[in-house]
Parts: C-alpha cells; sequence; structure tokens
C-alpha cells in the first residue's frame, strides 16, 4: 500500500512505496523535458512498444518538448519523479489526457517503468486521470491498448472501462464513461 501525503501544490502528493522509496507526483513541467529523455532511454524496447504502440527507439528534443510544453486549457500530464526539482528528478511514471476536438472526450496515455511497476502507481495515476476527467466534466476518456497488454486491459476492467474496436488489429480501444 502506498502512503501518500498531499503537498499544498494542486495535483502534488510525495508517496511513499512499499519498498520504502519516496516519490513525488506532480504536474509535468517544461523542465521534465531532459530527464523525460533520459527515462525514455532507459525503457526496455518491449516498454516502450507497449506505451506508444510501435517500435520507437528515440525521444528527440522536439517531441520531449512537446510532451511537457502543455495547453492547459486542453492537455494535462501528471509524473511521478523522485523528490527533486523539475529538470533535476528522475521520471518513472506519467499519465497524460488531451481533449479531442469535440471537446467533449479526452484521450489518454499512460507509462509507467518498470522500476516503478507491480506497486499500485498505474491504478493511482489513473483515478487521478478519471479525477480529472469529472472536474473538467468530460463525457468519456480513451485510450488504444495493445491487446497483449494483459496487464494495462485488466486495470482498465478493474476502473469500469470498456473495451471498443480499435480500427487496427492486434488494438483495442478502452473507454470510460461519466455516466457509467
Amino acid at each position: 500500500m502506498i502512503h501518500r501525503r498531499r503537498l499544498p501544490s494542486p495535483w502534488s502528493e510525495l508517496w511513499t512505496l512499499e519498498d520504502g522509496r519516496t516519490v513525488q507526483l506532480r504536474p509535468i513541467d517544461p523542465r521534465d523535458a531532459e530527464p523525460l529523455r533520459g527515462a525514455f532511454s532507459l525503457l526496455t524496447p518491449e516498454e516502450r512498444r507497449l506505451r506508444f504502440l510501435h517500435p520507437i527507439t528515440e525521444m528527440t528534443p522536439a517531441m520531449a518538448k512537446r510532451l511537457t510544453h502543455l495547453d492547459r486549457r486542453r492537455e494535462w500530464a501528471l509524473v511521478v519523479a523522485e523528490p527533486e526539482p523539475p529538470g533535476d528528478a528522475l521520471i518513472g511514471a506519467v499519465v497524460r489526457a488531451a481533449i479531442d476536438e469535440s471537446g467533449r472526450r479526452a484521450e489518454f496515455a499512460i507509462l509507467v517503468t518498470r522500476f516503478l511497476a507491480h506497486q499500485g502507481i498505474g491504478t493511482l495515476l489513473m483515478r487521478e486521470l478519471l479525477r480529472w476527467v469529472r472536474l473538467k466534466r468530460l463525457e468519456a476518456v480513451y485510450g488504444d491498448v495493445l491487446l497483449e497488454n494483459s496487464t494495462m486491459l485488466a486495470l482498465c476492467d478493474a476502473l469500469g472501462f470498456r473495451r471498443r474496436p480499435a480500427g487496427d488489429p492486434g488494438l483495442v480501444r478502452v473507454e470510460w464513461r461519466r455516466d457509467g
């Protein structure tokens, strides 16, 4: 069980993990671009494929900048990182969402690295995502998941997401609707 302590900043907490490590949940910051690239380089090819849905070998500086410079009106992202200032902290998990063109739904993505896996972090991040969806009064949040990603599919099932065809072989779309 993760022990959580709220911090004064919105969406920020200190988490003490079962193994005794302390990490910080906080909004992504533009200064996280290089640490995000550093964390990407530590991912296994399988972790990259499961998150990005295809093999990707590098996170370019432009890609990292795009992921860390959000349009706060329609994008949201949290990181789980070392409790160091943004720009200095190694990032171990990310959850993000972007409101789509309809303005009523958002697409999400999540990544928990193997260094933080199996401690309940994915569940907590997904619950924060659903809290954001409710606060934004969105109708739904959705994401595409590889059919072989049984861990992510089980998490989504447990949180009340429904599965739908994604249009591409090997993918399934998971969707959580505010109305149940």
